[in-house]
């Protein structure tokens, strides 16, 4: 394994685009490296992007949580951005929440981390929660952000569920995603000024790249093709043991989302999966790290001084 560091950083106030923090690839595992930008000191927490973002979406949250006194970690999820991944499996395990859990906790091995809190966004909750389950010595916090497990969903998957979420069932199907998001990037998410405008210049253009590039974009639908298979199987089989996320947890919720509209009381479904429960809803839409960061930030760091 392999820990270098390209480009710099410059001090700062951490008020400006990652001011502060640096830029390194990581090896974790066979065939991953992982682009990761790192900043702050203090005790340790990991940001986790959702799909189809990159770390940059953390641009407004991180340098807020260094500054309250925190050594903080975004990498790009393995497949995503500019993270590579190895090449898919006929039952898609390379892409799975513990495959990826496996790199969160390499990746703070070979930072010098031995405990951190996890945060996670979207898919990157779905790492976050399997990283505090798979490493209940390792997570200090958990917090998920508009997410219930994976499992969870699923299980409870009804005809609203298709109708709103109807991407994961389409993502999950061979080759034929890969054509329809291949043929226009921009159209098919959404891509304009209004959302460089919510994202930030720089956040856009990391963004731009990504799915621009059709090995990255077959590497997030990986994600999902996993998520409907080995991802449900390995939450089924924590739930059938009656195994809980051991460390305090945090679940968030956008308001301009659909979190409550699916499951009415989202703290009642993640109940039954944690020890500790606190959480909240948060007036913003999906992307509540870009359109809401300072009471996202603040809400982080009541939770990771509990």
């Amino acid at each position: 394994m392999t820990d270098g560091s390209v480009g710099g950083s410059v001090g700062g106030l951490f008020g400006g685009f990652f001011d502060g923090f640096d830029v390194r690839w990581v090896d974790v595992a066979d065939g991953v490296r992982l682009r990761v930008r790192v900043g702050g000191q203090g005790p340790a927490v990991v940001l986790l992007h959702g799909h189809p973002r990159t770390h940059t979406t953390w641009h407004r949250v991180a340098g807020k949580l260094v500054a309250a006194g925190f050594s903080v970690v975004c990498p790009d999820l393995r497949g995503y951005g500019r993270s590579s991944a190895p090449p898919p499996q006929e039952d898609h395990a390379q892409a799975s929440k513990r495959a990826m859990a496996a790199d969160v906790v390499r990746l703070m091995d070979i930072l010098g981390h031995e405990r951190f809190a996890v945060v996670g966004h979207d898919r990157g909750s779905y790492v976050a929660q399997r990283t505090a389950m798979d490493y209940p010595q390792r997570a200090t916090h958990l917090a998920a952000l508009d997410s219930v497990p994976l499992g969870e969903a699923l299980a409870r998957a009804d005809a609203r569920f298709a109708s709103l979420w109807w991407h994961w069932f389409f993502f999950a199907q061979p080759e034929k995603p890969e054509r329809a998001i291949g043929a226009d990037p921009e159209s098919w998410y959404g891509c304009g000024p209004a959302k460089q405008a919510l994202m930030g210049p720089e956040n856009y253009a990391d963004f731009l790249a990504a799915i621009h590039t059709p090995a990255v974009v077959r590497a997030m639908l990986e994600d999902y093709r996993a998520g409907l298979g080995v991802d449900r199987a390995a939450d089924d089989d924590d739930r059938a043991a009656g195994r809980r996320v051991q460390c305090p947890t945090l679940v968030l919720w956008s308001t301009r989302d659909d979190m409550e509209l699916l499951y009415g009381d989202v703290l009642e479904v993640w109940r039954p999966w944690t020890t500790e429960l606190f959480g909240a809803p948060v007036e913003s839409g999906h992307h509540m790290a870009e359109e809401a960061p300072d009471a996202l930030a603040a809400l982080i760091v009541t939770h990771l001084r509990r």
